[in-house]
């Protein structure tokens, strides 16, 4: 028999709630009433005595419980999932509950935070059952188009429609140690199905969620979350000191390459930790792949505001990482959050792993997310600017370089072979191409050089 991780120990919905919430903080909304036939919708012989029993056994009415909370010191609508009746499962009174949760959040503009645990939909309310899930997505949907923040806490188990639109719907995705997290419940898998696949872990790995969170953190967490994503701001992030060497501009181009490569050199982590007092980071592209040797993705505080930051960290950017970066800018864009984001990569990963993700598909919608951002995008190039693996990052009109960096076309070396030129060409072929950070802002491509 496995056993349970101690983290995903089945909390009950009010447990949950209050271990969260502030002190004395948490208030119940009130739940609708609905009408409904003798053992339900279907006549479901035996639903009305199941739904007594699981009343009976949980204190509860129904699969979940709606209120108001601070979460360290943010108000949210919390909606907290009862397992214990009818494993959390989704009917139609589950729906008019959560219906309810999501126009309180609109009309107070509160953050939703769902504490999911579910297996899904209620099989004794059939389809009528399962079409909660539409009504959760518009919902949903429309608290999106409202700039309202939605960061969900993935319990155990949280499977089936549950997952598939209150969990893995949100802006932010943390999830429990341990917990059971998959559209596929347990006893609807292959049978020859790697249990591991389903987890909160794997999830994270495939960039389908954020973080693990332990449980003993979670207030923490979410509290940090909630703050940074209700903090609208119109003003543009300035663009961070320089931290790399103070020898000035560089006199050649090749000397502007060689200093950008230099292993010395500073790389995004540290402009990073220089620039935010404090930063929480999103993860993976909600399409199967993460890249965090390559794109860090997240938002922090700076001087006592929130910005988001999608930074390049010196290696070849893959698919993942133009993705994540889009999802990024778009979830700031939409909360009115402006962006950060740093430039250093020697170009796009160009493998053919890298081709069968889709590379250029995502370096096109990064490139369309900056271009449709109406939140104030400010970018810094702190190394090395591989051409359009580089520049999907920057903002048009509100770019700015490290003197130990470069902007261009495509690598010296690789511009020498295109024109059939010897290597010993490589470093004039550098001052053709015109990369220097003053070249840069001649030529209008920059607004300028940070740092004296």
């Amino acid at each position: 028999m496995t056993e349970r991780h101690p983290a995903t120990e089945r909390l009950s919905a009010r447990a949950v709630a209050g271990a969260i919430a502030d002190d004395s903080t948490f208030s119940e909304l009130p739940a609708a009433i609905r009408d409904s036939k003798p053992d339900g919708p279907l006549g479901w012989p035996g639903y009305d005595a199941l739904r007594a029993r699981a009343a009976e056994r949980t204190g509860e009415q129904e699969s979940v419980v709606c209120g108001t909370a601070r979460v360290g010191g943010t108000r949210a609508v919390l909606i907290s999932f009862e397992f214990g009746f009818l494993g959390g499962s989704l009917g139609e009174r589950t729906g008019d509950r959560l219906e309810a949760a999501y126009t309180y959040a609109r009309e107070h503009r509160l953050p939703v935070v769902p504490l999911v645990a579910t297996g899904g939909s209620r099989m004794q309310e059939g389809m009528l059952a399962l079409t909660q899930l539409q009504r959760v997505a518009r919902q949903s949907a429309l608290t999106r188009e409202a700039g309202l923040a939605q960061v969900a806490v993935v319990r155990d188990p949280t499977t089936g429609g549950g997952w598939a639109t209150l969990g893995a719907g949100a802006d932010v995705i943390l999830a429990l140690p341990g917990a059971q997290v998959g559209f596929a419940g347990s006893r609807v898998r292959p049978a020859d199905a790697d249990p591991a696949a389903y987890t909160a872990e794997a999830q994270v790995g495939a960039g389908a969620a954020d973080a693990v969170v332990r449980p003993e953190e979670l207030r923490e967490t979410l509290g940090r979350w909630l703050r940074l994503l209700t903090c609208p701001s119109g003003t543009p992030a300035p663009p961070p000191e320089p931290l790399g060497d103070d020898a000035g501009l560089p006199a050649t181009g090749w000397d502007a390459v060689r200093r950008a490569r230099s292993p010395r050199r500073p790389r995004a982590a540290a402009y990073l930790d220089a620039y935010f007092s404090d930063r929480a980071a999103i993860s993976g592209d909600r399409c199967g792949g993460t890249d965090p040797d390559g794109m860090l993705c997240g938002l922090g505080t700076h001087e006592g505001r929130t910005v988001a930051y999608a930074a390049q960290t010196g290696t070849a950017t893959r698919p993942a990482g133009y993705r994540t970066a889009a999802r990024l800018i778009r979830l700031a864009d939409r909360l009115g959050i402006p962006v950060l984001t740093l430039v250093d990569t020697p170009g796009a990963a160009n493998d053919a792993a890298a081709e069968r993700q889709g590379a250029g598909a995502a370096i096109a919608d990064l490139f369309g997310a900056v271009a449709d951002a109406r939140t104030p995008v400010t970018t810094l190039v702190i190394g090395e600017g591989g051409s359009g693996g580089a520049l999907a990052l920057a903002a048009p009109g509100n770019t700015w370089a490290t003197p130990d960096s470069y902007f261009s076309v495509i690598a010296p070396e690789l511009a020498a072979a295109i024109l059939k030129r010897p290597p010993r060409e490589v470093e004039a072929t550098a001052d053709q191409l015109r990369i220097r950070p003053q070249d840069l802002v001649e030529l209008g491509v920059i607004r300028g050089t940070v740092g004296p």
